[in-house]
């Protein structure tokens, strides 16, 4: 698979990554962990390099999971995680003191079965330590040679500067797709100017933009979908004309609207890697072929022209954790 460099001191990673966090956390009942093992392979031997997880995703178990499915070709694949919560658990608030990241890498390293963290990102940024402190620990545990890179998520274009002055960021991973394009506008140019890579999570709007939801569909009763208000009954019914526009051009180019919205993100900018989850085999495949997509300039203007005359209803997160975002 072709790939791509996360920012211009960043590592170099499969065009496609893969986030792993539904095997174990969010979307309803986990993956069998033999299973969530072979599939993470699998995803290996198709040329994915570039595999996301968080302490925070079980807790802990995906992790454990991830480290177990690499340790046979640790070398050849580059796994980001993250810190930043207390105990791991989101429902127990923020967590980045300096004590508590370096407690959290430690961890990690045991449960990811490696020395080295390649790209060690803040989950969420904590208001109450400050940022230089954050990035003054990870420029430490980069010296020590327990990680080689430093991301944020979530983060404002501010304070990735002022994280950036301290240890250079080299990935900010946020949500983005073809229903979520505020990074464009608000840290797009500040990740352009300063060199740094971008990892759009959710990049098939939690799995609205394959086309395979709609009013009537009904989620897992531990799906975090359930309490988003974009996934509301009301505002998926109306939304599914961004949908239907995007099935539209995938036929036309033989393509599937999951592939349509990933070869878009792709073709947004170079620095973009996107990571979209999945714990079939089959739709890791049809993601994977996103790559061999390609769309043109007129493709391109067209999709533009459709999310122009549509506006997306609902919010992406419940009030409480939108608070925490693009600090």
């Amino acid at each position: 698979m072709e790939k791509r460099k996360l920012g211009i001191n960043g590592p170099e990673v499969s065009v496609l990554g893969l986030g792993c966090m539904g095997l174990s956390f969010g979307y309803g009942p986990a993956t069998d962990k033999n299973e969530a093992v072979q599939f993470i392979r699998s995803a290996y031997e198709r040329g994915v390099t570039f595999f996301d997880s968080a302490e925070a995703y079980g807790p802990y178990t995906n992790e454990e999971m991830l480290g177990e499915a690499l340790e046979p070709f640790r070398k050849e694949v580059v796994i980001a995680t993250k810190f930043g919560f207390a105990q791991g658990q989101p429902n127990l608030g923020l967590d980045s003191r300096p004590e508590n990241i370096r407690a959290v890498a430690e961890a990690s390293l045991k449960r990811l079965r490696t020395d080295v963290i390649d790209l060690f990102y803040q989950h969420r940024v904590d208001p109450n330590v400050p940022i230089e402190e954050v990035a003054g620990t990870v420029k430490e545990l980069i010296l020590e040679g327990k990680v080689k890179y430093f991301g944020m998520s979530e983060a404002g274009a501010a304070t990735i500067r002022r994280a950036h002055a301290i240890q250079p960021v080299s990935a900010l991973q946020s949500e983005y797709s073809l229903w979520w394009r505020e990074p464009e506008e608000n840290v797009f140019p500040t990740l352009e100017e300063l060199g740094i890579g971008f990892v759009p999570f959710s990049p098939l709007g939690r799995g609205f933009l394959t086309g395979k939801i709609n009013e009537d569909t009904t989620f897992d009763k531990d799906d975090f979908r359930n309490i988003v208000p974009r996934f509301s009954e009301e505002n998926r019914k109306a939304n599914q004309g961004l949908v239907e526009l995007l099935g539209k051009i995938a036929q036309e180019k033989e393509a599937t609207s999951a592939q349509i919205a990933l070869a878009w993100l792709l073709a947004q900018k170079p620095w973009i890697v996107p990571i979209p989850g999945t714990t079939k085999l089959h739709r890791l495949e049809e993601n994977l072929g996103a790559a061999r997509v390609t769309l043109s300039e007129i493709d391109l203007v067209a999709i533009g022209d459709i999310l122009a005359r549509i506006k997306i209803q609902g919010v992406r997160y419940p009030e409480a954790l939108q608070k925490s975002v693009g600090k």
